[in-house]
């Protein structure tokens, strides 16, 4: 069984890097990248297309790999904007 906490976990190390920056860090290499926030927009998008190519080809473990990504780099562009997972459980919960 997985951990409910995982998400709570990686947002942690994603708000981390983008305080302490460090070296050698792909995250850290999204928040100072030349072309700032559009780059990791473009990773969400890319991101995005891999899940629905995933999807149409029924190949579930890439599927679950892409999805993982796209949920990864989701979490970097709210950090990017001041947001955090309890803004986005906020929203789902209104949405219930």
């Amino acid at each position: 069984m997985s951990d409910p906490d995982v998400l709570d976990e990686l947002f942690a190390v994603i708000e981390d890097r983008k305080e302490t920056l460090p070296e050698g860090s792909y995250t850290t290499s999204l928040f100072t990248h030349e072309k700032g926030q559009n780059r990791a927009l473009e990773k969400l998008g890319e991101e995005a297309t891999e899940v629905i190519l995933a999807a149409k080809d029924d190949a579930t473990d890439e599927l679950a790999a892409e999805s993982a990504d796209l949920v990864y780099h989701l979490l970097v562009v709210l950090s990017m904007n001041g947001l955090d997972l309890g803004d986005l459980r906020e929203e789902l919960e209104e949405r219930r």
